[in-house]
């Protein structure tokens, strides 16, 4: 049976230039609720991912992210945000995109197409079996990432994907597929829209999960966080007066910001 690609099927919906605004937006917003469902059942791939990343960052290693297009730009967030989101180093979990900055911006065209240089973007980083490496593209085909996940393998690393076709090629090349099914777009083939939106739910799930795994939230709380603008000063003020019993705001921005982090000062502060 060939592979059909469910993310190029026609759009359940005709003559969109024909709508209302508000018709389109509800049209939009009906479609968009489907995808936390088709991301529930997921959830099993989802945690079989999870805990094998979980492992290898547990080890010392690190998590890498490597997409084409939306996919590869929502790696390139996703990864961007871990370090001050839960203060873990940059070059701990590594977002690339195929056609490198320039693509983050701009469509680079033919990119996604080579098949080779995913394995040659990740040698940059001098890639080995301490990693783990999650390969992410809407369709399940792009040539890109494949390549990159195939050339993974043969070297023993460890390594999953987020697609949303079933049983695409990308599923056969990661030992940790996720397939988010969402179905056919609103604008046909348009997959920054439901896929896109489920890529980026998983990689909340994935990132989040891990970091909580490697002891970077306590309780509900982001103690390890940047310190990098006002508002996260006065959340980690408030977190740390709630976590020591103080009162004393000014005292605790002071503790806050010789330490660095909520964690290191309620570990260190001397009252």
């Amino acid at each position: 049976m060939a592979f059909e690609k469910i993310t190029e099927l026609p759009s359940s919906y005709r003559h969109l230039e024909k709508m209302s605004v508000n018709e389109l937006l509800t049209f939009i917003n009906k479609e968009d609720q489907s995808v936390p469902f088709a991301v529930e059942k997921a959830i099993p791939q989802i945690e079989k991912l999870v805990e094998a990343v979980s492992d290898k960052m547990l080890m010392g290693g690190r998590l890498f992210y490597i997409g084409a297009g939306t996919s590869g730009r929502l790696a390139i967030v996703d990864a961007s945000e871990c370090p001050p989101t839960f203060g873990v180093p940059y070059g701990l979990v590594i977002g690339i995109i195929a056609g490198g900055e320039k693509a983050i911006t701009s469509a680079v065209e033919f990119a996604e197409d080579d098949r080779g240089q995913g394995w040659k973007d990740l040698q940059v980083y001098n890639v080995s079996d301490k990693d783990a490496v999650i390969g992410i593209a809407a369709s399940g085909t792009t040539p890109y990432v494949i390549g990159a996940l195939d050339e993974c393998r043969k070297r023993g690393i460890v390594t999953g994907s987020i697609s949303c076709n079933p049983d695409s090629p990308i599923s056969a090349a990661a030992e940790f597929p996720i397939e988010v099914i969402v179905g056919p777009e609103f604008v046909t083939g348009s997959t920054r829209m439901k896929s896109g939106t489920a890529q980026k739910l998983v990689l909340n799930m994935i990132s989040t999960s891990i970091m909580i795994q490697l002891g970077r939230v306590e309780d509900n709380k982001m103690v390890n966080m940047q310190l990098t603008n006002e508002k996260l000063v006065d959340r980690g003020v408030k977190m740390l007066m709630e976590r020591l019993k103080m009162n004393d705001y000014d005292k605790a921005k002071v503790l806050l910001l010789r330490y660095g982090s909520v964690k290191k000062a309620s570990e260190l502060a001397v009252l």
